[in-house]
């Protein structure tokens, strides 16, 4: 099979800033590819992949559970969009390569077909009412969708060239020939059925249920772009697949195993002449971002979106459940009061097979603490959150050329304990533009356990004092709180809670300078909505004797 990769668009930036061809070329000897040959949107596999129950009688369909989740929305994004709007707003004079790029992940079939095409892709021509009425208007709505995924071939992944997008598709198979990659061997017969109705092949493979077919889109690296479009360095800017490698997890659980958990009894994974299957992977695809369902649902007229109501409902509601269940756990390990003093040790223990939070780094866990007195007062709290998203006490909010600093001890209410990555430009300054970004001044997100700190590379490595911070290790962190209490009466009580973002209050409100429709849209969404950005992971409760 010959395959044209996907290539890393910040080698191509000079080709990416030049002219879209007009018509299709040939790209490394292969055949050019023409619109809506090598991908399909999901409706067409919704057909026959929907309408499947589970012995328990649980409604499974694969189209349904993928339907309202954000691989699903993935273009439809607000907060994506802004982003990309912003980058482009910044870097004006690389605005076509900022499109291109960014579209690779959340509008991967319309940018694949494009780069194969030796096309650039566009984000905004594509959106909402003034979207162009084509099949790659079609495919880029689509988001992260079945013949996207189920396409991706066995091939470089888990190496650097695979990251960012980099996965390979059989671009010169015709249509009605192509195979779509499965865990389960189908026989010719139904075969036959599913070529007839999709004009694609099941073929098992076993490397779609592999973490590295996830590494390929989980694994971000960005440039920098200085005067003229010129790229001035890189940054890791999400890297959860190196995380879970450098972690215990790697022989335990899969991306998979997690995200898209199996289901008990056997079942079948299509409604028309359906074989039951063992170990059936859900795909719901369950993560951490509650919030963005909430919003698409609240704004769905706007969004455009396509899931019923219950469905994004139920979609938030199981990304809560999956941050409580699995994410963290929290205890306190010592409470006691003297002298006008108490003394507590938070001990967090990470559940996760990466970093807590990951991913994109708008994402915040920090750390909520109240000690009350015996007749209920409150004598001193850390990290409460304000109707409007921002964390009392945090530097950061309140300033966005600050960070909060990490702690191993917390002596006053205006300190705050917050696990986060902070990104610095060239010039060293705190920036939450993606683009202009090269490193991290913090990165004290909580470690998986097995992470080794001192062994780890530079693209997972741990930033600021948490890196000398002896009680920060593989597995969790223990914060000490010292604090006055001579004001009140025993027996003091505490409560711990760990909370989390997804899009924390500084990554929306530095949108608010952008003075252009998809910022100014997602702001007001945020402000209307930052009371509910919160979610609660785990708690803790206390009293001193």
């Amino acid at each position: 099979m010959r395959v044209v990769p996907l290539i890393q668009a910040g080698a191509l930036l000079a080709w990416l800033l030049a002219p879209p061809a007009a018509t299709p070329r040939q790209v490394a000897g292969t055949p050019a590819v023409l619109s809506g040959a090598l991908f399909d949107t999901a409706e067409t596999c919704m057909a026959c992949h929907n309408g499947m129950v589970a012995s328990s009688g649980e409604d499974v369909s694969i189209g349904v559970a993928w339907r309202p989740s954000m691989m699903a929305n993935s273009s439809r994004d607000p907060y994506w969009q802004a982003g990309v709007r912003r980058e482009t707003l910044d870097h004006p004079e690389s605005a076509a390569a900022v499109e291109h790029e960014c579209a690779a992940c959340h509008m991967p079939m319309m940018r694949y077909e494009a780069h194969a095409n030796r096309r650039t892709a566009q984000v905004f021509a594509h959106l909402g009412a003034g979207a162009m009425p084509s099949m790659q208007s079609r495919l880029a709505a689509d988001g992260v969708s079945c013949t996207m995924c189920h396409q991706i071939a066995n091939e470089r992944l888990g190496t650097k060239e695979s990251f960012t997008a980099g996965f390979v598709v059989d671009a010169q198979t015709p249509a009605g020939q192509r195979r779509v990659f499965g865990p389960f061997a189908v026989d010719d017969g139904r075969a036959r059925i599913m070529r007839s109705a999709s004009a694609f092949t099941p073929t098992e493979s076993a490397h779609i249920q592999a973490s590295e077919t996830c590494a390929s889109c989980h694994t971000l690296y960005t440039h920098a772009l200085g005067a003229g479009g010129a790229v001035t360095g890189h940054l890791p800017e999400q890297v959860p697949y190196l995380e879970w490698r450098h972690s215990a997890y790697p022989n335990e659980r899969s991306c998979q195993t997690c995200h898209m958990p199996v289901l008990d009894a056997p079942t079948p994974v299509t409604s028309v002449l359906g074989q039951p299957r063992a170990h059936f992977s859900r795909h719901e695809f369950r993560g951490g971002n509650f919030f963005m369902p909430l919003m698409l649902n609240r704004y769905r007229r706007e969004t455009g979106v396509t899931a019923p109501p219950q469905e994004l409902d139920a979609a938030a509601r199981r990304a809560v459940g999956n941050l409580q269940e699995e994410a963290a756990a929290l205890a306190i390990e010592r409470a006691d009061a003297r002298d006008g003093r108490l003394a507590a040790v938070i001990s967090i223990r990470n559940l996760a097979g990466h970093k807590l939070p990951t991913a994109y780094p708008s994402r915040r866990v920090w750390l909520h603490l109240i000690v009350r007195d015996r007749h209920d007062r409150v004598l001193f709290e850390s990290g409460a959150m304000s109707p409007d998203g921002r964390i009392h006490g945090n530097d950061n909010d309140a300033d966005a050329a600050r960070h909060e600093l990490h702690y191993d001890e917390i002596t006053s209410g205006d300190q705050v304990q917050i696990y986060e990555s902070i990104m610095t430009d060239r010039a060293g300054a705190v920036t939450t533009g993606l683009l202009s970004a090269v490193g991290y001044v913090k990165d004290n997100r909580i470690l998986p356990r097995g992470f080794d700190k001192a062994s780890a590379g530079e693209d997972v490595a741990v930033h600021g004092a948490a890196a000398s911070d002896e009680n920060f290790t593989g597995g969790g962190d223990r914060v000490r709180y010292t604090v006055d209490v001579s004001d009140g009466e025993g027996p003091f009580r505490i409560d711990a809670e760990l909370c989390y973002q997804s899009i924390a209050y500084r990554w929306a409100k530095n949108l608010r300078r952008h003075d252009a429709h998809e910022p100014r849209r997602f702001v007001r969404y945020y402000d209307a909505m930052a009371a509910f950005s919160r979610a609660v992971l785990a708690r803790a409760t206390a009293t001193t004797r």
